[in-house]
């Protein structure tokens, strides 16, 4: 894609939708191309670039799982395993299902749990482990397993698991394993570092046609790990080249092994409507337990480590992956574009979720 026809893109689609800045960016041919325009604020009106930082909602996601995966990879988490292996004090209103959620789970949103939890936790190192002793006040929308439902609540829950595991605050676990060794220099959580560095916000749409900047900048801490990372387009990038590679940084250290990259976005399967003694659901037979997943044509684990026969009654199944994650089209580029549309806060307009609650898969792109 040449420069003139990314920079002719952003200009019409951001006049088009009335969003006052937006930063895109191509990634092909080995070739970075970026296209910006607009401001940061119609209030203190600064042009967009490559670095300036958004809130970037959902895509947050990526990082909390790919955060996951490496200490996957360093033997400290286990797919498969209970959540309570690493957050023993995690409950729900159903005490079995509490202890059935797996780690694996959390990250591919069959775990059972709503979409969010309404809680104030505050800004302190412990908002997480507040907020996750909130969670035995919620119910299920589904038992564990048996469906594909977007969860902020889930992802939230995997930040805790990784406090827990790393003995690190969520921000500084991430940083640590992340954003320090990938270089990604303009990615954050937290207002007081992004402060000092160009930013943009979120504008709403006013009664008479008119934008106005939306007062809160992002959501409370408690939300970080599924919402509420703040990046560049240029970061985004390098997070996209890094997940398009082989497991190593720019600067040839390695960060994940490629074996370990791979599963990150490989598809599993989710059965809609799993009949007594069947395979609900595939998480138990992904990589971490068994090689023998459920496919389109024949959507049965012919050998489930829990044990439950094949069932022909099994549906075709749903395909989601371990994050609702962005992927390459099938020409290899991959892209990312970022803006305020206006009546909205911290929502990229490509990004696209199936409905609360329903089964089948959820994606990001």
């Amino acid at each position: 894609m040449s420069q003139e026809t990314l920079s002719g893109f952003a200009a019409s689609a951001s006049e088009q939708f009335g969003v006052p800045g937006v930063a895109a960016g191509v990634w092909a041919d080995s070739r970075e191309v970026y296209a910006c325009h607009g401001v940061t604020s119609i209030e203190n009106p600064l042009p967009v670039d490559p670095d300036t930082v958004f809130v970037l909602g959902s895509v947050t996601k990526t990082f909390t799982a790919t955060a996951v995966m490496r200490l996957v990879a360093d033997g400290k988490i286990a797919l498969d395993a209970p959540v309570r292996r690493y957050v023993p004090e995690f409950t729900l209103k159903d005490e079995r299902a509490a202890a059935a959620i797996t780690v694996l789970s959390l990250l591919n949103h069959t775990a059972g749990l709503d979409w969010r939890m309404s809680a104030e936790t505050g800004e302190g190192d412990d908002a997480l482990a507040l907020y996750v002793a909130k969670m035995a006040e919620s119910e299920l929308i589904a038992p564990p397993g048996a469906r594909a439902s977007y969860s902020q609540m889930g992802y939230n829950l995997a930040g805790r698991v990784i406090e827990k595991v790393t003995g690190l605050t969520f921000e500084r676990a991430v940083a640590s394993l992340l954003f320090e060794p990938l270089g990604l220099s303009h990615t954050f959580f937290t207002t007081g570092d992004v402060m000092t560095r160009r930013f943009a916000v979120g504008h709403n749409l006013r009664k008479d046609g008119t934008l106005a900047v939306a007062r809160q900048w992002k959501d409370t801490r408690a939300n970080n790990p599924g919402g509420d990372a703040a990046s560049s387009v240029a970061d985004l990038l390098r997070w996209a080249r890094f997940h398009l590679g082989d497991g190593h940084a720019d600067t040839g250290a390695q960060v994940l092994p490629a074996a370990v990259l791979r599963h990150c976005t490989a598809a599993v399967s989710v059965t809609r409507w799993a009949s007594a003694g069947s395979c609900a659901t595939s998480t138990a037979c992904a990589p971490s337990g068994t090689t023998d997943q459920p496919t389109a044509s024949s959507p049965t684990c012919s050998s489930c480590p829990n044990g439950a026969s094949p069932s022909p009654r099994c549906p075709t199944p749903a395909r989601t992956a371990v994050w609702p994650s962005t992927r390459p089209s099938s020409s290899g580029r991959w892209s990312t574009t970022w803006g305020w549309p206006t009546g909205t806060r911290n929502r990229c307009p490509t990004t696209r979720h199936r409905r609360r609650g329903s089964p089948g898969a959820t994606q990001t792109t």
